[in-house]
């Protein structure tokens, strides 16, 4: 006997807004009768903390023990136990998307999916057929994605830089400082306040520099704070290169930079941890001598 379980949902792009109603089918693919103890679907979210043990340690890694902060947890019966007949058989289901009413001290309410390295915010689907103690409960389960609703859109707050070898900060005493090239860079960016679906835009232009240049690269990076142990941690998401080889003095090259799908979302500080995100400036010499430029940057849902 062969059973198989799948959940379509019937919004194609799975994005759903607090408030909402999911709504889809539970389709029961069998060559043969299937006798069961029901059916049952359960709506989960959670965000799972993990901790780098180059921070904290192997062994508080392991003994702190972070549980998955529950964010929503519902059930509902599809159907009662009885038998279901042989061939494909749809089951509609429609769920409300609602945060929980007993709230804990510390409780966000729903936070947008978010997939990152030491903090993850999800969203699944659990169907669940319960079958004789002789057969083991059949599972599948289907990730959808929560979003916020969007906003007015803030007002723009750019921000305008020279880099030259007095605005670095030099990693050692005076000899560090000395060796460094000389160079004068200008650096833009259209706003730091960036709603997701629109690119970060801006440019930066070269007009002085004593040595080749091999790259200049932009580089997206999340900050992700645990602050059960606080263990903070910088990681890269993308890199896009925009310039590449000795780029002309004195012309201004673009930045334009699409944020990725589930790797970003709104800049969030709750209790428990922190995701925020930076945009770095980086420009590589000819003998790999580094310069970056930080720039703090504001995610938001807006139009």
């Amino acid at each position: 006997m062969s059973v198989n379980l799948t959940i379509q949902l019937k919004r194609a792009s799975k994005v759903y807004h607090e408030g909402e109603t999911i709504a889809g089918v539970v389709v029961i693919d069998s060559n043969s009768d299937v006798r069961h103890e029901g059916l049952t679907l359960t709506m989960e979210g959670c965000v799972n903390l993990q901790l780098n043990t180059k921070n904290v340690g192997i062994l508080d890694a392991f003994s702190s023990n972070i549980k998955p902060l529950n964010l929503i947890n519902t059930c509902i019966e599809l159907v009662p136990p009885g038998k279901i007949p042989t061939g494909i058989t749809e089951i509609p289901f429609e769920m409300p998307l609602r945060a929980r009413q007993a709230v804990s001290p510390g409780y966000p309410g729903l936070l947008e999916t978010y997939h990152g390295v030491f903090v993850n915010i999800m969203y699944i689907l659990k169907c669940s057929m319960k079958r004789s103690f002789l057969n083991k409960p059949l599972n599948v389960t289907c990730q959808f994605f929560v979003q916020y609703q969007q906003q007015e859109p803030p007002p723009l707050k750019p921000v305008r830089c020279e880099i030259t070898p007095s605005t670095i900060r030099a990693s050692s005493s005076g000899s560090s400082r000395a060796s460094m090239p000389h160079f004068q860079i200008y650096a833009e960016i259209d706003t730091t306040v960036c709603p997701l679906d629109k690119p970060i835009t801006g440019k930066i232009r070269v007009d002085e520099c004593s040595v080749p240049i091999k790259s200049i690269e932009l580089q997206l990076v999340r900050v992700e704070t645990c602050t059960v142990l606080f263990s903070r941690d910088a990681t890269e998401i993308q890199n896009i290169q925009i310039g590449e080889g000795d780029v002309c003095r004195s012309r201004d090259i673009p930045l334009y930079m699409v944020l990725p799908r589930l790797f970003t979302c709104p800049t969030t500080t709750t209790v428990n941890f922190k995701i925020e995100f930076e945009l770095n400036i980086a420009v590589i010499f000819e003998d790999d001598y580094l310069v970056t430029e930080n720039f703090p940057i504001l995610l938001l849902r807006s139009r």
